[in-house]
């Protein structure tokens, strides 16, 4: 990663930089946890609900799902994104990312401490700068966090842990210039290859996303990248032991701010997302 140690970016951050990290609490009054994430410029709203009912695989195994939904809202992007209930369909980038969260929260839960009742993550992208699918992951994560001390008080877990290991997701991509972590959307536009790493606190894989945009590229590169990937999953652990809030205070009625410097109507169990 020599390459990279003169070259300045946006915001004068270097290679190996996070975007500036925040994190608000209590946006949706009604939702068993809620955030906002923003990572730079990019801004994911994300939030948790339950409901009784599980999709017709799971029923009478006495065990819950989690399903997750993602949308790029109308003024996220430059152009206006159409709103797909609008356009009659669901793109396939749209069924791709939210199964992507879907399956990425459920590694890390044990959903048969639910009974037969579901969980689901909803995470609208109010301004998009890249990173949208990382950011997503990272803040339903965290709204998850919060709904459990909820529902730990509430005394529907039974005394029991719905989260088994935290999770931290994370771009990287290969530019020119080398191996970049946490790219915006005009860096994203020029890189050479694009990966998305799903990570979690004990140090295991969860997902790897990613290709060559133009050229194949090689295992020392890839490896760059990973190293990369870990270093900005362990930033976002350390964001997360840090926030002004700690999600054990459950009241989402009071919303809390946090800068890190530098079955029933919509559901759609079978994609099983």
């Amino acid at each position: 990663m020599q390459k990279n140690m003169n070259f300045t970016r946006s915001n004068n951050r270097a290679f190996d930089q996070l975007r500036p990290l925040k994190v608000s609490y209590g946006i949706y009054p009604y939702a068993a946890g809620s955030t906002l994430f923003e990572i730079g410029n990019t801004k994911i709203l994300c939030s948790i609900t339950i409901q009784n009912g599980v999709p017709h695989f799971l029923r009478g195994k006495k065990c819950g799902w989690l399903t997750a939904e993602y949308s790029l809202l109308p003024s996220a992007t430059p152009v206006r994104t159409v709103r797909e209930i609008t356009a009659n369909k669901r793109s396939g980038r749209v069924i791709e990312i939210s199964r992507l969260i879907g399956r990425a929260l459920r590694s890390v839960t044990d959903l048969s401490v639910l009974g037969e009742q579901t969980i689901f993550v909803d995470c609208d992208v109010l301004q998009a700068d890249g990173g949208t699918r990382v950011a997503s992951i990272t803040g339903a994560f965290l709204a998850l966090r919060a709904a459990q001390e909820k529902w730990r008080l509430q005394g529907l877990l039974d005394g029991k842990a719905l989260i088994k290991d935290e999770l931290a997701a994370i771009s990287v991509g290969l530019s020119s210039h080398g191996p970049l972590l946490d790219m915006d959307f005009a860096e994203d536009s020029m890189i050479d290859a694009d990966y998305s790493f799903v990570l979690t606190r004990s140090g295991k894989i969860i997902e790897i996303q990613g290709c060559a945009e133009r050229a194949p590229i090689s295992w020392d590169h890839y490896d760059q990248m990973k190293i990369l990937a870990n270093q900005g999953a362990q930033e976002l652990f350390f964001f997360y032991d840090n926030q002004g809030m700690s999600p054990e205070v459950p009241d989402q009625n009071m919303k809390s701010n946090f800068i890190f410097p530098s079955f029933s109507q919509h559901m759609a169990f079978d994609d099983r997302s």
